[in-house]
């Protein structure tokens, strides 16, 4: 029998009885809906959580804090410093490491302005490798990198990037502190709605460095021109600094320390970096940086990835539970095509038994079955892919289709998957399925596979029936 005869016989069996083929098709369609559908669900959780970590941070940054008395392998005191960074940027996949600086142990002021008017704290100061600025994923809005060479205590100037809203860090030191005149920030207005701008312009104005100690009367100060040489681009899941600090190279911030350290005559030396950041190459090396990190002694770390492995474990176990259930109808959709193929041998055993007398083999009339349950499977996943694409379409609209209905009532369904109390305002993706389209074919090809193997026990029965029982069969 050729393999067109099969397909044409299968065709006109299962459409010899329509009611029978149609209930047995709800049940796949029913099942192929609901697995799609469940998957969707995690697959759009998962992307909402990514993208929401992403806001709070980068998910591809390690950092490592250096608080603390660390002890290494050894016994020996374990230091966050320089030959650490070194050992840590040998780890595979780890793609720029660099400490973060700050001045909290500085006293002075950054100013500038007609007689150093304007003025802000030092602690809007932060030290940065120079080197790994780019790798690290921070971008300028204009201008360039700072330089990568030496410090020097001699040197008249010093490197620097600013954010885009550094000029509204600045405060008129002639205003009192209670006075709302002594501050700027961005977005005030004047009595006429113009948007009054920052005190300091920092493309133009000259800022001075200071530091000081002592009282009035022993005060020491060191003083050093701020050379602006980029803008920031200001991504706030990097830090605020991007926005309205002060980069300074971390050779320069440990040249400042030092010759801060001799103006008061302090002989101890911070040994360690309070943080250090690590890029790592791609999301899914994170995991396998950190645990180096551990290895080299350094335990005091977090990542955002730390975050996202637990998010991924509630949204796996919700896949897991309503899956479940969606496993449980198409399961029942396999039982029904097993009933549905077996009542078709009882109904066709007569004509079983005249194909073999007419010499049909055997694997042809299983062939003939399997087609059928397949073609079952088949079609039931084509249309529950279709409706699962419909119910996708109106849980990611439904907000919208309720208020053309009058009904909004601010409906809420991102907790579905049990994620919704990571939201955020203006966080997270706004889908609440997404269907790929290897899932759409994933959920196609498994369909036909469940009325394949459905089949397989009827498709036996058949060709094990005698041809002469099955010729005197009424």
């Amino acid at each position: 029998m050729k393999i067109s005869d099969e397909i044409s016989l299968s065709a006109r069996n299962l459409l010899r009885r329509k009611g029978r083929t149609a209930l047995t098709l709800v049940g796949v369609v029913i099942g192929t809906c609901m697995v799609v559908l469940m998957i969707s669900l995690g697959i759009a959780q998962t992307k909402t959580n990514e993208e929401m970590l992403q806001s709070w941070g980068d998910l591809t940054q390690v950092q490592i804090y250096g608080y603390g008395t660390m002890v290494g392998s050894d016994g020996k005191p374990l230091y966050l410093d320089d030959a650490a960074i070194a050992n840590i940027k040998q780890i595979p996949h780890v793609a720029a490491a660099t400490p973060y600086a700050q001045a909290y142990n500085l006293e002075g002021t950054i100013t500038a302005g007609r007689n150093d008017r304007y003025t802000m704290d030092i602690s809007n100061l932060i030290g940065i490798d120079p080197t790994a600025l780019e790798p690290m994923g921070f971008a300028l809005q204009s201008g360039s990198w700072p330089a990568n060479t030496p410090a020097s205590e001699k040197a008249a100037k010093l490197q620097i990037l600013v954010g885009g809203s550094t000029g509204y860090e600045f405060q008129d030191s002639r205003k009192s502190y209670n006075s709302p005149k002594r501050y700027r920030w961005q977005g005030q207005t004047d009595a006429n709605g113009k948007e009054l701008p920052p005190f300091v312009d920092i493309d133009k104005d000259k800022m001075t460095l200071t530091i000081r100690t002592g009282e009035e009367s022993t005060e020491k100060t060191r003083s050093w021109q701020l050379e602006v040489v980029g803008v920031l681009e200001p991504d706030g899941a990097k830090g605020y600094w991007t926005q309205s600090g002060i980069v300074l190279r971390i050779q320069d911030m440990k040249m400042l320390q030092k010759v801060y350290n001799d103006m008061t005559k302090t002989k101890t030396e911070q040994k360690s970096y309070d943080q250090v950041y690590v890029k790592v190459d791609d999301l899914k090396n994170v995991t396998d940086v950190e645990t180096a990190i551990h290895e080299l002694g350094f335990t005091n770390t977090y990542s955002m990835n730390q975050q996202r492995e637990e998010m991924q474990q509630q949204v796996i176990k919700s896949q897991m539970i309503f899956g479940g259930i969606a496993a449980v109808s198409l399961f029942v959709a396999a039982i029904n095509i097993i009933n549905t193929m077996t009542m078709a041998i009882y109904e066709r055993t007569r004509e079983i038994g005249v194909m073999k007398v007419l010499g049909c083999e055997l694997g042809s009339i299983r062939t003939m079955f399997l087609l059928e349950s397949s073609t079952i499977g088949f079609i039931g996943g084509l249309i529950g892919v279709a409706f699962s694409l419909l119910a996708s379409f109106v849980l990611n609209n439904l907000s919208t289709i309720l208020a053309a209905f009058g009904q909004g009532g601010g409906l809420d369904l991102s907790g579905l998957m049990g994620g919704g109390y990571y939201y955020m305002d203006g966080g997270g993706s706004a889908a609440i399925s997404i269907i790929p389209p290897w899932l759409m074919l994933a959920a196609l090809v498994f369909a036909t596979l469940v009325g394949l193997v459905a089949g397989i026990l009827p498709a036996n029965k058949a060709v094990r029936i005698s041809a002469l029982e099955a010729i005197r069969h009424d």
